[in-house]
């Protein structure tokens, strides 16, 4: 079968099909992926064939708009309140245009079902922020899926949103996603539903089924495989630490939400090299200016593979990014979260509340504070143990070879329920 991988020009959203990519091409079935051309290079070193679509999404320009400049919305898990009526219209009011509109800008969709509509797929995997992919699956009569690299907060929206919409008069039955959808598929000749929002199935690329959201959809589970693109071991990685290693990263996208941070990285690296520890931390020229001295237990690089690294670390430090979040789930690393936008906070809540890790909003940051809750970490036997169990957990999902032969099946059972023709295009759609 031929199947479409596609996701916005972000490498840190792409990374979860990646593995899915490789197995599907192992079974011997046809695999491109899809995306805005600055992605094009992180598609083809991951060893997958790319077709660029469209234009870049002008992510710059869109944090500069009104009320996107403290990054994206709080997402409703992240409140200890329930969530209202306006909340949720809120929250659909902004991810529309500042989130889903953006990334799926209208050039890159109307490129995406042209090639679709060409190359015709039998699958479509798409990650979430990504619904061009549902989109283009519809326009070409492929079965198309989700696959998650975090928790399921847009799809747990998604829910929220519509139960609250029901209790509601008609006469106030806004949909900013559904309408955006509606009018978008409506390009093409199709109607909107709701599974062009969720996919006719999820796959969960990194969370073990404890730590997920109750969603409602059919989902299956993925052992996590760790992605982080052209990887070298370093030397210094072959030896085993002589004190217990700590990993202090902000990954490839956490130093742009740096704002409300009561310290420094540079500060709290300081903070964690005295504790009788080795700290191997990710920063940047700019954060490495403000470190000053390196102390002797601290080793600073630019860029280490987490799937090397965390097998070595009886701790992580970081902002809750999905690589890192899996690399350490997959290994049994409890974690130490700094979070404070979009899922981050919750995983770091469901995390702590199991005793695989602990969670530090970044406004409440302090030395001591910091350093007491990283040597609980890493000397406490407890935060360990939790963590081994839910690296137990995720060892027994299946793994991306396995998942094969299910997405096989779904597009049989597709193939049997379709139409014998495609419906004719509506006036003006792409042909």
């Amino acid at each position: 079968m031929r199947v479409l991988l596609t996701s916005f020009a972000l490498a840190s959203h792409y990374n979860c099909l990646v593995p899915l990519g490789w197995a599907l091409t192992a079974a011997g079935h046809e695999v491109r992926v899809a995306s805005q051309p600055s992605l094009t290079d992180a598609i083809t070193a991951s060893g997958l064939v790319a077709v660029p679509v469209g234009t870049d999404p002008e992510l710059e320009e869109v944090r500069e708009q009104p009320g996107a400049a403290m990054g994206p919305p709080r997402v409703h898990e992240d409140r200890d309140e329930p969530v209202t009526w306006e909340q949720a219209l809120d929250f659909d009011t902004v991810i529309a245009p500042l989130l889903l509109a953006a990334t799926n800008n209208t050039e890159m969709v109307d490129e995406l079902v042209r090639f679709a509509r060409s190359w015709r797929p039998d699958l479509v995997i798409w990650e979430p922020f990504t619904l061009a992919g549902a989109i283009a699956a519809e326009a070409c009569g492929a079965v198309h899926v989700r696959a998650l690299w975090g928790l399921d907060v847009l799809g747990s929206a998604r829910r929220t949103f519509l139960e609250l919409r029901a209790q509601q008069p008609k006469a106030h039955w806004e949909d900013p996603v559904g309408e955006w959808l509606t009018l978008t598929l409506a390009r093409y000749g199709r109607p909107f539903t709701e599974e062009a929002v969720t996919g006719r199935l999820t796959i969960d690329t990194t969370m073990p089924a404890s730590l997920r959201l109750p969603v409602g959809v059919p989902i299956v589970g993925m052992r996590t495989l760790p992605y982080n693109g052209r990887s070298v071991q370093p030397d210094w990685l072959a030896e085993p630490p002589s004190r217990p290693r700590v990993c202090f990263t902000l990954g490839g996208t956490g130093a742009d939400f740096l704002h409300d941070w009561a310290l420094s990285p540079a500060e709290l690296v300081r903070a964690a090299s005295e504790l009788d520890i080795e700290v191997v931390a990710t920063l940047d020229a700019e954060q490495r200016a403000g470190l000053g001295e390196v102390p002797d237990n601290v080793r600073i690089v630019d860029f280490v593979p987490m799937n090397l690294l965390m097998p070595t670390c009886a701790a992580v430090v970081h902002h809750g990014g999905a690589g890192t979040f899996s690399a350490a789930l997959l290994n049994g690393v409890p974690q130490l979260m700094i979070a404070n936008t979009w899922d981050p906070p919750v995983k770091a809540k469901r995390l702590a509340a199991i005793g695989a890790g602990a969670y530090i909003p970044p406004p409440r940051l302090d030395p001591r504070g910091f350093r007491d809750t990283l040597a609980a970490l890493v000397h406490e036997p407890g935060p360990r143990a939790a963590a081994e169990r839910l690296r137990q957990e995720m060892l027994a999902e299946p793994t991306p070879a396995e998942l094969v032969p299910r997405l096989e099946r779904l597009v049989a059972e597709h193939r049997a329920g379709a139409p014998a023709q495609e419906p004719a295009l509506a006036e003006g759609a792409l042909r």
